[in-house]
């Protein structure tokens, strides 16, 4: 008597067993006809040759165990959930940069079966899978606590470091914990746009730091909760780069900001992002 096969399982939670791969394709037939037709559509003409693909399958698994980014996405196709895999690798074309992306299903945080996945030298194809909800990212995993979508000290910038590393050192013990910072993000775009102090300084070094100052009242259970954001001016244009920011109930850490010249808001020009 011959050994009985075993089962392809996917999620034995719901119930996603399958006697063999014929019957595991045919289920998510629906999710893969439809994202290989979009990725057809969207995929450009001097993006790789297909012909190419098998020379980068490799990447596949680094990818899914050491992804650069994952996007939950609930809304392409209803309801179903899907993670988007992206993550750079070193590239064999000049000037050109080479990715590889995956859209996945998800066993608790393990990728269990792939709807498809392709390399691609086009960063604009990339974004079309960066949809969603950002659940994971290499620079925010490695990045200090407080850096945020947008700002310098997430790239690592030597000036945003510095600069974060002394604000780190000058709190008092008893101010909002670092690793809470990220709590406090949504309050960054109001503390630009509707900021209640502005002020510019020259550094010893000549960069010309203007920082953004704005008062919150009950915000997460802090009373009297300042949250401050410091940017670096380019001179000529005056618009600026996010260094970085920050909440504080250390009211003798923000006047260490308030120096230099104090500005009207209706004096500085924004940057969306750095």
């Amino acid at each position: 008597m011959g050994k009985k096969k075993e089962k392809i399982v996917i999620d034995p939670d719901k119930g996603l067993e399958f006697a063999n791969e014929d019957e595991l394709f045919e289920h998510f037939s629906k999710e893969i006809h439809f994202l290989e037709d979009e990725f057809f559509k969207y995929r450009r003409g001097d993006d790789l040759n297909e012909k190419e693909f098998n020379r980068f399958e490799k990447n596949l698994t680094p990818l899914l165990e050491d992804p650069d980014e994952i996007w939950e996405d609930k809304n392409t196709i209803p309801g179903e959930t899907l993670y988007n895999y992206i993550r750079e690798f070193d590239s064999p074309f000049e000037n050109k940069h080479l990715f590889h992306v995956a859209v996945v299903y998800l066993t608790g945080d393990i990728p269990s079966f792939v709807y498809l996945h392709f390399p691609t030298t086009d960063l604009s194809l990339v974004e079309r899978y960066q949809r969603g909800t950002l659940i994971f990212d290499r620079l925010l995993q490695n990045a200090p606590a407080g850096a945020l979508e947008g700002d310098a000290l997430l790239e690592g910038e030597e000036l945003a470091v510095g600069l974060y590393e002394s604000m780190l050192k000058l709190r008092s013990e008893n101010d909002i914990p670092e690793k809470r910072f990220r709590n406090f993000a949504h309050l960054r775009e109001s503390a630009i746009e509707e900021a209640d102090e502005i002020w510019r300084s020259t550094d010893s070094l000549g960069n010309v730091l203007v920082t953004f100052i704005k008062e919150f009242n009950d915000e997460e259970g802090y009373k009297d909760l300042y949250y401050i954001v410091v940017t670096v001016e380019d001179t000529p244009s005056r618009s600026h780069a996010l260094l970085f920011s920050f909440p504080t109930t250390d009211k003798n850490l923000v006047d260490r900001y308030r120096h230099g010249e104090n500005l009207q808001a209706e004096e500085v020009v924004q940057e969306a992002s750095h």
